[in-house]
């Protein structure tokens, strides 16, 4: 089975698609896709269905999109086992199992976006930690590439997926800044800022991106256009959130505004380790 939710739900057993058009199967699909190999509780797909006001029929009504997705997954076993000429080798039930108190979507050590994508990023984060930033840059790149859009970008959220959703953007904007951090150690600078004029627009009180864009600048020869990007964020954090920049985000503002080389790497240093996600 090959999954795929960085971006549209693509669920594949033997090639041949078994996502649902249906909403609700979908929303389903989508959460036991997620956890795949994992016992999924009846309890949580209630909820994810009905946002806490379950009808009296809920578990009824789970178990018909359960059936529902079986039958997809029955006409794509039988059609792999007529392109390979042999028999079933699984059944739909195999594959959807049924187990105390919840689903299990066994992928058969398929393929998972997000199995990879951790397994990517472990890897480049472990390579930033020995030094080694080239390696880190290209590691988290290819585990960026992994996504093509927002997590379940095509698929009505629930309570389950919503925080699901935002979890996985929280660990691919943690992959995206150590990227970012390992291609300015690179001294790619320039490469870097039309991305970072896009991610500065679009996470508006991310303190961490606009740390790195006043960097880019600064290395760039545009300490003023540097210095505008710490005022912007300070009035949205004011404005917004009711705070300052942060202490290492001051501190490299400071560094910038004096011009003096040395101190803007330290403050860099300090900004890169120490900056947290605000927005």
């Amino acid at each position: 089975m090959d999954i795929d939710v960085l971006g549209a739900l693509a669920v594949r057993e033997n090639g041949i698609s078994i996502t649902p058009t249906a909403s609700k199967p979908r929303q389903v699909l989508a959460l036991l896709a997620l956890h795949a190999d994992q016992v999924v509780p009846v309890s949580a797909l209630i909820e994810e269905l009905w946002a806490g006001e379950p009808p009296r029929s809920a578990r009824t009504t789970l178990q018909t999109y359960v059936l529902q997705l079986r039958a997809l997954i029955a006409t794509a076993l039988e059609q792999g086992a007529e392109e390979d000429g042999a028999g079933p080798r699984r059944t739909a039930k195999d594959v959807l199992v049924t187990l105390p108190g919840g689903y299990l979507l066994n992928s058969n050590d398929g393929t998972s976006d997000v199995r990879e994508f951790d397994r990517l990023a472990g890897k480049g984060y472990r390579a930033m930690d020995a030094g080694d930033f080239a390696g880190a840059a290209r590691l988290l790149r290819e585990a960026l590439s992994l996504w093509s859009g927002p997590a379940f970008a095509d698929v009505q959220n629930g309570v389950q997926l919503d925080m699901e959703t935002r979890r996985l953007e929280e660990i691919r904007l943690c992959a995206l800044d150590r990227r970012i951090e390992a291609d300015l150690r690179l001294g790619r600078h320039r490469e870097l800022l039309a991305e970072l004029t896009v991610l500065v627009s679009r996470y508006r009180a991310h303190e961490n991106l606009h740390g790195q864009f006043m960097l880019a600048l600064h290395r760039s020869g545009r300490r003023g256009e540097a210095l505008d990007v710490y005022q912007r964020l300070r009035v949205t954090l004011v404005r917004e959130l009711g705070l300052e920049p942060s202490a290492a985000l001051r501190q490299l503002q400071r560094a910038i505004l004096m011009a003096a080389p040395e101190n803007v790497v330290d403050a860099a240093e300090n900004a890169d380790d120490r900056l947290v996600h605000a927005g």
